[in-house]
C-alpha cells in the first residue's frame, strides 16, 4: 500500500487547520454552557 508523504507546508497547514477546528468546537461548547446556566438561572430572561 503506497503512502502519500506530506510536505512540510501541507502538515503545517493540516496542523493549523485542526487547531482552528478544535477552538471552535470548544468555543461553541463553552456557548452552549453558558446559555443552558443562564436558563436554568431563576429570574434570567427565559
Amino acid at each position: 500500500m503506497d503512502r502519500i508523504e506530506l510536505t512540510e507546508l501541507q502538515r503545517r497547514s493540516r496542523r493549523n487547520r485542526n487547531i482552528a477546528l478544535g477552538v471552535s468546537l470548544a468555543a461553541l461548547v463553552v456557548i452552549f454552557y453558558a446559555i443552558t446556566i443562564i436558563k436554568m438561572t431563576p429570574g434570567a430572561g427565559g
